[in-house]
């Protein structure tokens, strides 16, 4: 049967009575922004909960099923890097609206028998068949590439970058990291709410008028009966990805880019007019990359070089390294200021030179200097917005799930999976129930950009898992989720910590702000000095002051990302995880 099943698993007595939530559209008393929270006995008054604490492991993930499967492998013997993979496996299914085997994933992980961060690159490139000529035409009317359908689909690297983390660090088989996944997708799990809520946007999305998605029935066959997606509580199947997953399972890693999967996907861009290919799958590797680092006030903040966006977050908090930002007082206009001009510093550097280093070498050295970092920290002024930013001159030469896992032995993995824009292209090969990845569109069209498309090319990509160490010891896995909002996220949770001492889940409950503004990596200009969106949180008295320094402000619910981190402590974890999510922190 490849059609799914709602409902399946509950009585005919539960059917018959409204059991399920109702959104905040439909319900008046979940719309109330002047009713706050209850008051916690203790810890910050606007932390959700405590973190959880163990000595054995720690799983922090946006799925409660996907944390539990992440626990079940490190009380069966397994290592941290097999809780991560059984996690991704189960937030594929749980969580499709941002995630799955049709995307990309980057990793950090301490190594405790070689003391080291490593990092591994599991993003995919353009399809070889697929010629810069082709995709300009295909271009929208701003020279954008467009956000779904075919032209934005790269190679997905997730399945890949299991097997590699798996063949290095592993403990249980290979098969059984997939059990829990291919069990929720056979039996059914009730959805959650973001799921629910996401995926009721992507129906909207892929199934309007004009969408260029060159094939939506696959998509509606496996989520929508009678035109509507699942709502939060509702029970879901779906038996074609536990088929997938039961080849992925039985037959390793690469049997999603060589075997039966790999063929079927060719014949299904065959059939819509895409240009994948099976030897586009076979010639995927993913790649170990040295990550990189900078000191913050006594804290080594470590990040992927590009094709990701991790050097973002490095050079934004060595801008701020030059602030006394603890003095500037917790959520104050002053931090706050001072930071998104980080950020619109770092970003400009970002769109100018980020692109995948196969065919673009970055000047690394120089981005995360200090020198340059003091350089562009004269350029903020404390009592006023820069009209403009633009990229240093450098020398001459030349919707996401971030999930965290720790086990006994002390490996602690920072992991990082998407399908980028949402679900992702709206496109799912038949019957084998995931949809593709649309990283594609984060390519520029402009002749000479670093970032220009080429065929056989990583796109730029704004996963980026975090990490940090004191004193050559592991001290926090973490990472915030959410497109650009990940370095601006990563950033304040530093700073929370760091600077202004609040405990691992108080730093991620803390307000946040996201700003918009500036040139992307694509070429497309969003404008300056851009728009600052605050959560309500946000003291009023802030709000007010950074108003009086000309800031043009927006609440954005939605926009704000998704944390999980794991903090070693001696002799034990802590684990965290996004009040804005549904996920569950967990340690043994």
């Amino acid at each position: 049967m490849r059609r799914r099943s709602f409902l399946a698993a509950l009585p005919a007595a539960a059917l018959a009575a409204p059991a399920f939530a109702t959104s905040r559209q439909e319900n008046p008393n979940r719309d109330r922004p002047d009713v706050r929270p209850g008051d916690r006995i203790d810890g910050a008054t606007f932390a959700s909960r405590s973190a959880a604490w163990g000595i054995h492991g720690a799983a922090a993930t946006a799925h409660p099923l996907a944390t539990q499967a992440a626990i079940d492998m490190l009380r069966a013997g397994g290592s941290a890097v097999d809780a991560a993979i059984a996690a991704n496996a189960v937030l594929g299914y749980g969580e499709p609206i941002s995630c799955g085997i049709g995307g990309d994933c980057f990793v950090m992980l301490w190594d405790p028998k070689a003391r080291k961060v490593v990092g591994l690159n599991g993003s995919g490139r353009s399809p070889r068949g697929l010629s810069l000529e082709t995709v300009r035409k295909r271009a929208t009317p701003k020279g954008m590439i467009p956000s779904h359908g075919a032209i934005a689909v790269s190679v997905p690297g997730a399945v890949d970058a299991w097997w590699s983390l798996h063949q290095r660090y592993g403990k249980l088989a290979w098969k059984d990291l997939f059990a829990p996944a291919i069990a929720h997708c056979e039996d059914g799990a009730p959805i959650i709410q973001n799921t629910a809520f996401y995926l009721e946007a992507s129906n909207r999305i892929f199934t309007r008028p004009g969408s260029g998605i060159e094939e939506v029935e696959n998509f509606k066959k496996v989520w929508t009966r009678d035109g509507k997606t699942p709502r939060e509580g509702e029970v879901f199947r779906n038996p074609e990805l536990g088929r997938t997953y039961r080849q992925i399972a039985q037959g390793g890693g690469r049997a999603f880019y060589e075997g039966e999967i790999a063929e079927t996907i060719e014949r299904y861009f065959k059939r819509i007019g895409g240009w994948m290919t099976k030897a586009d799958l076979a010639a995927h590797k993913s790649e170990w990359v040295e990550p990189r680092s900078i000191s913050y006030r006594g804290v080594d903040v470590w990040a992927l070089p590009p094709n990701s966006q991790g050097l973002v977050t490095l050079q934004m908090l060595n801008i701020l390294d030059e602030f006394d930002v603890k003095a500037m007082g917790f959520q104050s206009a002053a931090a706050i200021h001072h930071a998104v001009e980080a950020k619109r510093l770092a970003f400009e550097d970002r769109a100018r030179f980020y692109a995948d280093p196969a065919f673009y070498r970055q000047p690394v050295e120089w981005l995360l200097s200090k020198d340059y970092a003091r350089e562009r920290a004269r350029l903020i002024r404390p009592d006023a917005i820069a009209p403009t930013y633009y990229p240093g001159k450098a020398p001459s030469h030349g919707d996401t799930t971030y999930f965290t896992t720790a086990d006994k032995d002390g490996m602690m993995v920072s992991i990082i999976q998407s399908n980028y824009r949402g679900m992702g292209s709206g496109l799912m090969p038949d019957g084998l129930g995931f949809m593709f990845q649309d990283r594609g569109e984060l390519f520029a069209l402009t002749d000479g950009h670093p970032n220009v498309y080429a065929p056989g090319k990583r796109p730029f990509q704004t996963i980026i898992p975090g990490f940090a160490t004191r004193g050559g010891e592991p001290m926090l896995s973490f990472g915030v989720m959410g497109g650009d909002m990940q370095p601006q996220g990563q950033t304040q949770v530093v700073c929370n910590i760091v600077d202004f001492g609040l405990g691992l889940q108080e730093a991620g409950d803390a307000p946040r702000w996201h700003h918009d503004g500036g040139m992307e990596p694509t070429g497309e200009d969003l404008g300056q000095p851009g728009v600052l969106n605050l959560e309500t949180g946000v003291p009023d008295a802030t709000k007010a002051a950074l108003a009086k320094l000309g800031w043009v402000m927006k609440p954005a619910p939605g926009g704000y990302g998704g944390y999980q981190a794991i903090q070693r402590h001696p002799g034990r974890y802590a684990a965290a995880t996004e009040m804005r999510k549904d996920g569950v922190a967990l340690a043994y």
